[in-house]
């Protein structure tokens, strides 16, 4: 299949603009651009394309409202910024969205909300009785309240939830940048675009770059990762430049713009979902070489008597990170006992839990079902 004909089928769209689109590097709003993509988005609205926009800006936009030329550092800071920024930016789109004839919906989510079984399935309903009801949902952090402990971090991550979320088919991630090179194209004149590629392409992360800009938290690599998790539901994404004209048009009608990062696997299921869209975990299990073996090539459930080493403060039914034997993250997963029984227990069989704990909750610490792979 063709890249025109994947994006021809696509019918559910999210789109991130960043703060240095918006913003005009950090000068205050751009009305004429935001108006530009408003009517783009209002028209593909028009031809079917159902679109949830995540937008930044509001710490920026309080920046430039109170005269400050670099982005705060201390979170009060940051938190007032956003109070004062967020006012202009929802007003900007609901502007620019009733001029087409739409309603404009205001959506403010943290990791709290996605981080709670209960309240993540609560946002994921809201979002979609918006998209049913034909209005154009614009969502953001809620960087007012949001805590250095519980932020999503950037808005690349948060487009990637949304995806998640609300099943899209794809993410358009607008930036200042063309796409993903091979190297940074701002250093090196022999860089090169990727137009097309799997989302889990480990490369990728090492052509990504660090920081943002003075306004924006994310940088070419926050981008990768948003991909990879974009994929976690079968969601592609493209990384383009919202500086090229009608950009989210010439994209739904076939140009190879920027870069498309496609999923590689089948979509997980719901719950797992759920499970990968878990920023923060609560403890760590290091796994001995054949329980890293067992669940990374047959997918089996983590027994107590793999695990080396437990960290953190958790209880049952937390997230908990798997670490392989040598060190690297290879799984989430929500864990059967708390810190001080897999304490306990870890490098014991499971017919040994009743004996050593007194009860026995479930032979496994981490079920299968319960687990996914990164």
């Amino acid at each position: 299949m063709s890249r025109a004909e994947f994006v021809a089928r696509t019918r559910r769209w999210v789109v991130k603009i960043g703060s240095a689109l918006l913003t005009r590097g950090g000068a205050g709003l751009d009305q004429a651009a935001l108006a530009d993509w408003g009517g783009q988005i209002a028209r593909l609205h028009g031809q079917g394309v159902e679109i949830v926009l995540v937008s930044s800006g509001a710490v920026a936009e309080g920046m430039s409202r109170m005269g400050w030329k670099q982005r705060p550092k201390t979170l009060f800071e940051k938190q007032a910024a956003a109070a004062i920024g967020q006012m202009s930016l929802i007003q900007a789109y609901e502007d620019v969205f009733r001029q087409h004839g739409y309603l404009a919906a205001q959506v403010l989510l943290t990791h709290d909300e996605l981080a709670n079984r209960r309240r993540y399935l609560n946002a994921r309903n809201t979002l979609n009785a918006l998209v049913d009801f034909g209005v154009i949902p614009v969502v953001n952090e809620n960087d007012t309240v949001a805590t250095n402990e519980i932020r999503l971090g950037d808005n690349d991550t948060l487009g990637a939830l949304v995806g998640n979320l609300i099943e899209a088919d794809l993410l358009i991630i607008l930036t200042d940048q063309q796409g993903l090179y091979d190297k940074d194209p701002r250093q090196y004149a022999d860089a090169s675009l990727i137009s097309q590629g799997q989302a889990e392409d480990e490369r990728f992360l090492a052509f990504a770059g660090g920081a943002g800009t003075v306004v924006g938290s994310g940088g070419m690599r926050t981008k990768v990762l948003a991909a990879q998790r974009a994929a976690h539901s079968g969601c592609a994404t493209i990384i383009a430049s919202g500086h090229e004209s009608g950009v989210l048009e010439r994209i739904r009608a076939g140009e190879p713009l920027g870069t498309l990062l496609l999923p590689e696997r089948q979509p997980l299921a719901a719950r797992k979902q759920w499970i990968a869209s878990q920023l923060q975990s609560r403890g760590e299990l290091w796994l001995d070489e054949g329980a890293t073996r067992a669940i990374l090539e047959t997918g089996r459930s983590l027994l107590p008597i793999g695990v080396l080493r437990v960290e953190g403060d958790f209880g049952r039914g937390d997230v908990v990170s798997c670490y392989s034997h040598e060190g690297r993250i290879i799984a989430k997963g929500l864990v059967n006992y708390s810190a001080l029984d897999a304490e306990r227990i870890k490098q014991h069989p499971s017919g040994d839990i009743e004996s050593v704990l007194g009860y026995v909750y479930a032979p496994e610490l981490v079920h299968r079902d319960n687990l996914v792979l990164l």
